[in-house]
């Protein structure tokens, strides 16, 4: 795992540094400090990372200017603020947790877990489109079908968009009436009318367009059970 922690206090900063190597120990390849949103951003320029640790207020800077930076990036991104009000905003962009300062080992350790057990509600998701930034609201997203390391987005306007997260993130970061259909799909089940069955256990999942998607053997009990009963 590569870390990057920008925060201003040097000892909440150092110690965030310590606890993680505690808990994560030889899983960390990488762990990066930086005091500035400036020296954060170029950072994220230049290297790769799989997590970043966010303070939001920077020496008097607004640490959601990072947060819109990077926003269409593949890493996870957790929040360790003062400022609790902001929680509600930061869930908006995707975060994974919020952990509001002062907080302990064991609070950061829940954190951590976050990142593989806990399911966020996001409103929208956003993608590199041509060197901008592209807003695509949840409500709008049909389907996403993975594509080796990148992602493609169908949307309701029958656009296709190209994103850097992988399907297992995007199934983290979805609510709830989005499944993982296939191992290569993940679906809005509202806009689902029927499963088909076809003859050597082989089944589809009907869109509302007549767009016809692959099923997984495995995952067929658990869809028929959870949306079509």
């Amino acid at each position: 795992m590569r870390i990057l922690i920008i925060e201003d206090e040097r000892s909440i900063a150092r110690r965030t540094e310590r606890l993680l190597r505690e808990i994560l120990g030889a899983r960390i390849i990488s762990l990066e400090l930086r005091d500035r949103i400036e020296g954060g951003k170029d950072y994220l320029l230049h290297h790769e990372i799989d997590l970043l640790f966010l303070d939001l207020n920077l020496n008097g800077q607004n640490g959601f200017e990072v947060l819109r930076s990077v926003i269409a990036e593949s890493f996870e991104t957790i929040i360790i603020s003062a400022y609790k009000d902001k929680a509600i905003t930061a869930f908006e962009y995707g975060v994974v947790d919020f952990v509001p300062k002062p907080f302990d080992r064991a609070r950061l350790e829940k954190a951590l877990q976050r990142l593989e057990y806990t399911p966020r509600n996001v409103k929208s998701v956003v993608v590199k489109r041509k060197g901008r930034l592209k807003v695509i609201p949840v409500a709008e997203i049909r389907y996403i079908k993975g594509a080796n390391i990148y992602s493609e987005i169908f949307t309701t306007n029958e656009e296709k968009e190209l994103s850097n997260k992988t399907l297992d993130q995007f199934e983290r970061l979805l609510p709830s009436n989005f499944a993982r259909i296939h191992k290569s799909y993940i679906a809005d089940m509202r806009r689902a009318t029927e499963i088909l069955i076809h003859v050597g256990s082989k089944y589809e999942l009907k869109m509302d367009d007549e767009i016809v998607l692959p099923i997984g053997r495995t995952r067929y009990k658990a869809l028929k059970s959870e949306f079509f009963t």
